[in-house]
């Protein structure tokens, strides 16, 4: 992890554990992780960033430990979005920001970006497409054998179910080509699903997305946003190995240009070669090389 260190900030009401690297004085770019997944999943990455002169930060999202749970419950992509822009005031983030997100991490990206376009230079989003593409994907049957667990999730048993086991059997079944780093990622994400209500947070998220009813009126306006393209240009990347999100969903026969379609004018995207659904994990030179070159 070289120079990368720990710290905490009060934002949207919560307290959000992070790690961070890079010059103090540097452009802030916010990396937001995803499930089950902690902020270690850009230790690639951020080296690169603070090496090019950025100040990298990822905190930890809501309900993941060591960020606090938030008493409201709330849990739907747009107080993501919500979270993201907090992070942005609460840091000291300039109009040179950019926002990086990865899995939920990348619709609390799109969120962001959209409703404080101000705020953020330009963006990038991994491995879940702009939600109109997303949605569209639940209509395969293939993507919808991937997406089992999300159903599993609505149910009462999830609180039990998900434990080391399932963890590693995600970790497994999305990045197959990654298996050789998986205990540590496992570990890590077991840290941040430490006690009962940390694994209710997480099912949360789930939750949410099925059940507007969880929803806050608080976040109204940033959930619109997670569907508004916006206009900061985004950078798309997706895994061709991807064995949660099908490259055959998002990109049927390579072509990404419904992604394109989706994002705002200006935006590039593309699949990484080999890349499982943790393609900074699985692909770190590629994805790195690739965000580097976007971010000029």
């Amino acid at each position: 992890m070289g120079d990368v260190t720990a710290g905490s900030v009060r934002a949207n009401g919560l307290e959000f554990g992070y790690l961070t690297a890079g010059p103090a004085e540097g452009p802030l770019v916010l990396l937001l992780h995803g499930f089950p997944d902690s902020a270690y999943t850009w230790r690639h990455l951020m080296p690169e960033l603070a090496g090019a002169g950025y100040r990298a930060v990822a905190p930890f999202m809501r309900g993941y430990a060591p960020t606090s749970i938030p008493g409201d419950g709330a849990y739907q992509t747009g107080a993501l979005a919500a979270d993201a822009v907090a992070l942005h005031e609460a840091l000291g983030g300039g109009p040179d920001a950019v926002v990086i997100g990865h899995d939920w991490g990348a619709f609390a990206a799109y969120g962001a970006a959209s409703i404080a376009p101000g705020r953020w230079r330009k963006a990038v989003a991994m491995s879940v497409p702009p939600l109109s593409v997303m949605a569209g994907a639940f209509f395969e049957y293939e993507q919808l054998k991937r997406s089992f667990y999300m159903f599993v999730f609505q149910t009462p048993l999830a609180e039990a179910v998900l434990g080391r086991a399932f963890i590693e059997g995600l970790w497994r079944d999305w990045s197959p080509s990654g298996e050789g780093e998986h205990v540590d990622n496992v570990d890590r994400a077991m840290e941040c699903l430490a006690t009962p209500e940390n694994v209710t947070a997480a099912l949360g998220y789930y939750r949410a997305m099925f059940d507007t009813s969880r929803h806050s009126d608080r976040y109204a306006a940033e959930q619109q946003a997670i569907s508004d393209p916006g206009w900061v240009p985004v950078l798309y990347l997706h895994g061709s190995e991807d064995g949660c999100v099908g490259a055959d969903a998002v990109a049927p026969g390579g072509d990404l240009g419904g992604v394109l379609a989706a994002l705002p004018t200006g935006s590039s995207a593309a699949l990484v070669p080999g890349g499982g659904h943790f393609l900074q994990l699985d692909r770190p030179a590629d994805v790195n090389d690739r965000i580097l070159a976007w971010l000029p």
